[in-house]
């Protein structure tokens, strides 16, 4: 369930006290969805919040509680508020923009120095946090214990979810889990046969990631259908063009890693 565009002046005014409170008196905000980017006369927070009784809390609550144990480069969590009716998260500002995952970007190469350093997180016990394993068994099954390992995972690695100034932000952390290194690279690929590489080339940039260069075809292969899957019940689900195509690109993948396994 999608939220409704809000502004600042449609906060209740308890809430928008609680977060004027923490930054000092607010002049301004640049808002997207329930998110601003919130103008002291000294400084720019990022805020984003929901009404606590909203159905997608759970994932606010993850976001918020995985925050601490995040790699440098994603934005500090500053403070957590509930007022007014709404959880609100207050985090340091990052005036960057959208990374560009086109071949032959320059971006790429900051992109997977975030990775790299998120690959080597291992993932705190939250009870919060979901097991890989337990997150796909409805597609895998049994099976899905090819999918367990420690590492910290985002799993939506999409362009507006990475920032990037002289460095890549991995942020918008709604679904951390832990599993397998190797995930966060397969998730990766999808994105960018998105922004236009081929099967193979992404294959061939995600190779760099030892997690990925060193992964069981065999799972792989049973992630690839189970994200295909996944793929195509958010396109059947709601048939924007943008889900359309990237059910598309799972099955383009799976088939690609199908065969690629077949001749190894």
């Amino acid at each position: 369930m999608s939220m409704p565009r809000i502004h600042w002046d449609d906060l209740p005014a308890p809430a928008r006290d609680a977060i004027a409170e923490r930054t000092g008196p607010v002049v301004g905000g640049v808002n997207s969805g329930f998110a601003a980017r919130v103008h002291t006369g000294s400084a720019v927070f990022f805020v984003k919040g929901m009404p606590a009784d909203h159905s997608q809390m759970p994932a606010q609550r993850r976001e918020a509680e995985i925050n601490p144990y995040l790699p440098d480069a994603s934005p500090s969590l500053l403070w957590n508020v509930q007022e007014g009716g709404w959880d609100l998260l207050g985090f340091e500002c990052i005036l960057a923009r959208h990374a560009d995952y086109s071949p032959g970007s320059p971006d790429l190469d900051l992109v997977a120095a975030a990775l790299a350093e998120l690959q080597a997180i291992i993932c705190p016990p939250l009870p919060s946090v979901k097991e890989a394993a337990a997150r796909w068994a409805g597609y895998l099954g049994e099976e899905a214990s090819i999918l367990a390992g420690t590492t910290l995972l985002h799993t939506d690695l999409a362009p507006h979810n990475v920032l990037v100034t002289d460095r890549a932000h991995l942020i918008d952390w709604a679904w951390p889990t832990r599993g397998a290194a190797w995930i966060d690279p397969a998730v990766l690929i999808l994105r960018l046969m998105e922004a236009g590489h081929t099967a193979h080339a992404a294959d061939q940039w995600a190779r760099r990631f030892p997690s990925w260069a060193s992964a069981p075809p065999t799972a792989v292969n049973a992630f690839s259908r189970a994200n295909a899957q996944v793929w195509a019940e958010i396109a059947n689900g709601e048939a924007l063009p943008w889900k359309r195509r990237m059910a598309e690109l799972a099955n383009e993948w799976d088939a690609f890693a199908a065969r690629r396994s077949s001749s190894s």
